[in-house]
């Protein structure tokens, strides 16, 4: 019985070693690369890889750039054109005294559409795809039994764009959506809040071109306000106005 059992773990270990054999074999000839924690991965697959890291980074690249290109037209106009302009126009000693953009704030209140969630997934995703960015839902501080309110309940979304998406949102709306307005001759000059700060009211969702008109169940507007530095009214409007708002003369 010794001598069968001496035989077996005589032939395991010869298997174990050309098992090792063959394993090192395969490391050193059609492996270059083990990554921690990976199964053996082939010469074949390596390659595709490294060409994959070859290519792909260029194309990702050109379309980032072009990205960029197009979301921060309206900043190098304000950079090279604008900033120039309100200095000469206010007499500015200083550059950082030229007014600026701050944030973008889209605003939608609900309604009676609180109480249904179809009503509350869809203006989620409609704002999702105008801006370009998830919005935050709004939810009842207390409770208002008048309007059959209760603690928590969510009354509206809003969205806060900033630097790239700013600029991007407010170059989509000033050439393509307020143009799409019917009968449309212009928005009021005179709906700022005396800081430079300036409110929008958009009545209806379909005059961005974002938004299908087979796709949306119900008409609904929101509120667009521009947060800029201007210390009064009429610096925030030479602002907007040299971006290109449509202002309607008064």
């Amino acid at each position: 019985m010794s001598h069968c059992g001496g035989q077996v773990s005589q032939h395991i270990d010869a298997r174990q070693k050309a098992s090792r054999r063959v394993a090192s074999g395969v490391s050193a000839a059609s492996l270059q690369e083990r990554p921690f924690g990976s199964l053996v991965i082939s010469k074949k697959t390596i390659d595709n890889r490294q060409r994959l890291r070859t290519i792909v980074p260029d194309q990702a690249q050109g379309e980032k750039g072009q990205k960029t290109m197009a979301t921060t037209r309206l900043k190098t106009l304000y950079k090279e054109t604008i900033v120039p302009k309100l200095i000469q126009q206010f007499q500015y000693t200083n550059i950082h005294q030229v007014p600026k953009l701050v944030k973008v704030t889209v605003n939608r209140g609900l309604g009676e559409a609180s109480q249904n969630a179809k009503a509350l997934e869809a203006s989620l995703s409609e704002i999702a795809l105008i801006t370009g960015q998830k919005p935050v839902v709004t939810r009842a501080k207390k409770a208002i039994a008048g309007f059959k309110i209760r603690q928590g309940m969510p009354v509206g979304i809003m969205v806060t764009l900033r630097s790239e998406r700013m600029y991007a949102f407010l170059d989509r709306l000033i050439n393509l959506s307020l143009p799409r307005i019917r009968d449309f001759r212009g928005i009021s000059p005179k709906s700022f809040d005396g800081r430079g700060n300036y409110t929008l009211g958009v009545r209806e969702q379909l005059i961005f071109p974002e938004i299908e008109y087979d796709r949306i169940d119900q008409i609904r507007g929101m509120d667009i306000s521009i947060i800029t530095t201007a210390k009064n009214d009429e610096e925030g409007r030479a602002l907007l106005k040299e971006m290109g708002m449509p202002f309607r003369d008064q």
